[in-house]
């Protein structure tokens, strides 16, 4: 049957306790997954966003905290699971910039790790989690997954690095790696330090003028529901060992046109800021991302189901009436830039 669970076996999320994530989490227990999710240790007990998840989750998730720059943690997290869906990464462009060695510590060491002790180990599938900001500012559109690769953040030359390393246990040792490479997800739970939180968050606060960064840029916006069901699609695809897959809306819009969209949905009479320590160096700005999916449709029928600026305007309704939630609200420090 087209729609029957596919068998993972015991999968292993790393990142679970994160934005993209903790979506990932949920659909996987919903849908009837063996999950072991991987969270960063913390002193406060805290499993991030899967605090947030439903009850019928929560109870039925083994949670292992810990670090993914420890291969021995890693290796003990790993045991016993047949899927690896490897998202565990530090994400703020911003902040990639004040401490660049902690991207290669987490990123590409904490890549390695997971590649390594799934090749000791004898995982069936490792899914690990790229960013399409490894490509740079398009040379052409839409970007398939031959688009030569130019970090221009050392977040995304960590990225670069984090990929090659995981390829590289696929050809030196035949582990069975694939990089899934989302461009710009976003929904509910999402970091206030991307732009349609910042945006949605400051208006629900009451603000009139909103602090943003540079606005010309591209973006191909995908909702993380369509996300996630690309990862789990991949994650049972044979044919998806060794390859690189886009996960995309094949949408381009730019981050002006993004913000009225938000603006007219809310209702809201704002005016645009711009707040210097938002804009990235004139070098570093990605000016263009629009993803080909096509390789996902072909192998493994992966299609979004939000697409187009219709699309994209209902992705952006479900997020507006998530974070409009007071108890969501909460969580947010609308009037703090956190890089």
């Amino acid at each position: 049957m087209a729609d029957q669970k596919p068998n993972l076996g015991k999968v292993l999320v790393t990142g679970a306790d994160g934005f993209i994530g903790s979506h990932l989490t949920d659909a996987l227990v919903t849908a009837g997954h063996d999950v072991r999710a991987f969270v960063q240790y913390n002193s406060f007990n805290s499993w991030g966003w899967l605090d947030h998840s439903p009850a019928e989750v929560r109870e039925n998730i083994d949670v292992f905290a810990g670090d993914v720059r420890d291969l021995h943690g890693v290796q003990t997290a790993m045991k016993g699971c047949d899927t690896v869906l490897h998202l565990a990464a530090l994400i703020s462009i911003p902040y990639s910039y004040h401490s660049p060695a902690a991207y290669v510590e987490t990123n590409v060491s904490g890549t390695l790790n997971v590649v390594q002790a799934a090749h000791d180990l004898g995982a069936s599938r490792i899914i690990s989690t790229s960013t399409s900001e490894v490509y740079g500012t398009a040379q052409f559109v839409p970007i398939t997954e031959d688009h030569p690769l130019q970090g221009q953040s050392p977040y995304s030359a960590s990225k670069i690095g984090a990929d090659q390393i995981a390829l590289s246990y696929h050809r030196a040792f035949d582990t069975p790696v694939s990089v899934i490479r989302p461009f710009n997800t976003y929904g509910p739970r999402q970091s206030a330090r991307a732009i349609i939180p910042t945006v949605i968050t400051q208006i629900l606060a009451g603000q009139k003028q909103i602090k943003l960064g540079t606005l010309h840029p591209t973006r191909d916006l995908s909702y993380v529901d369509d996300t996630v069901a690309g990862f789990i699609a991949m994650a049972a695809c044979d044919d998806a060992i060794g390859q690189v897959v886009n996960l995309g809306s094949d949408f381009e819009i730019s981050m002006v046109d993004t913000v009225a969209l938000i603006r007219e949905i809310m209702g809201a009479n704002i005016e645009i800021v711009t707040d210097d320590q938002r804009v990235r160096p004139d070098a570093s700005e990605v000016e263009r991302l629009w993803a080909s999916n096509g390789k996902a449709k072909t192998l493994f029928g992966w299609t979004p189901t939000h697409s187009g600026r219709e699309g994209l305007k209902s992705g952006l309704e479900k997020t507006i009436n998530w974070f409009s939630d007071p108890a969501h609200q909460a969580l947010y420090k609308a009037d703090q830039y956190n890089i």
